[in-house]
């Protein structure tokens, strides 16, 4: 039989209010799970707006958000939110406090509402609009990839998605749908010199998803927030790059129902796995 899972995406726009924030995250995963969706999620720092646009070199205990640790309230009530509602939830990202910083952090909850494991996002970017140095911790846990009943789950985060290391390190470790929340859209004021920033977004994920025979998930927030434009396009690209779902601007649930043995069978006729050359690479690692 073949191997089906189908993929819920939060597109939403984020309140002020970090709590009306939350609660809303929770209504949109349990109205997924209605629809059908058994993996769920949610976008990037989806408690909040977007405040890293801002440059702030005192860093991100004056930022004005949530920041807590894992586990904590939040966590307890995302894993609670998977558990009632039976659906795995990549529960997107918060502002997570630890002892050893400050980290922009990823939770993955099974259908029980266990806590799977937590992914820091490893890649910070610094440019303008983007000033999340300022904010954030470089993760320290590692890339994650977790076994689950719906396929082998890799979650990595927004600015990750520019960087082919990161989702071929989830596929080597075994990874079939890599799920990235993200935080991305236009900077009024800022011209596009280098082409359209959306189209580079979805066709470098598209590159990962080809060249490593899984499925790619991107889910973006909406909205207009100070200078930043979010555009949406929430998206499901299949392990041979085709679009299964994308959605528009607006905030939506987007579905898709992924073949997961579509991209084994990808793996296998194009064997770019068996005929990789890692004694030739290490000029990566320098």
């Amino acid at each position: 039989m073949t191997r089906t899972v189908t993929i819920g995406l939060a597109q939403m726009q984020m309140a002020p209010d970090p709590a009306r924030n939350l609660m809303h995250a929770m209504e949109l995963a349990r109205e997924a799970g209605r629809q059908g969706a058994e993996i769920v999620c949610l976008p990037e720092l989806f408690t909040a707006p977007y405040f890293a646009q801002h440059p702030n070199p005192e860093g991100g205990e004056k930022a004005g958000v949530p920041i807590e640790p894992i586990p904590g309230d939040t966590a307890r009530r995302l894993s609670e939110c998977a558990r009632e509602n039976g659906i795995i939830l990549i529960a997107g990202s918060i502002y997570e406090r630890a002892e050893n910083g400050l980290f922009n952090s990823c939770m993955t909850f099974d259908q029980q509402g266990r806590m799977l494991g937590n992914y820091r996002k490893i890649h910070i970017p610094h440019d303008e609009s983007f000033f999340e140095q300022h904010y954030f911790t470089p993760g320290d846990l590692g890339f994650k990839v977790y076994e689950t009943d719906k396929g082998r789950i890799g979650t990595l985060i927004c600015y990750d998605q520019w960087f082919p290391e990161a989702a071929r390190t989830l596929a080597l470790m075994g990874a079939e749908i890599v799920f990235y929340p993200t935080a991305i859209g236009h900077v009024r004021g800022m011209d596009q010199s280098e082409g359209d920033w959306q189209q580079a977004w979805e066709n470098v994920m598209r590159g990962h998803a080809i060249a490593n025979g899984m499925v790619v998930a991107a889910v973006n927030r909406v909205g207009n927030e100070d200078r930043m434009d979010f555009w949406g396009g929430s998206f499901v690209i299949d392990a041979f790059g085709k679009t299964l779902a994308r959605a528009g601007s607006d905030a939506q649930i987007v579905l898709a129902t992924v073949d997961l043995d579509h991209g084994r069978n990808v793996r296998e006729g194009w064997r770019f796995f068996y005929n990789r050359r890692p004694d030739q690479y290490t000029k990566i690692t320098e």
